[in-house]
């Protein structure tokens, strides 16, 4: 019994280690790819985009029907 479970645990073993590179892989293009987008856009871009969309969607308090 203790044989088949070792078995079992090896087998299962070399099937994560063999496919854990390959299923990583398109992970690993994903985020290159996002770092390339990143860096050709100049940071003072990236602040104004950010600045833009939080002051588009920020909350605004309402009193009584007056924007504060």
């Amino acid at each position: 019994m203790l044989r088949k479970l070792l078995i079992a645990l090896l087998v299962i073993y070399l099937i994560t280690v063999g496919l854990f590179p390959a299923a990583l892989a398109p992970i690993n293009l994903a985020f290159a790819g996002l770092a390339a987008v990143l860096g050709a856009v100049p940071g003072s871009a990236w602040l104004l985009a950010g600045g833009i969309a939080w002051l588009r969607h920020r909350r605004v308090a309402v009193v009584s029907g007056e924007v504060v």
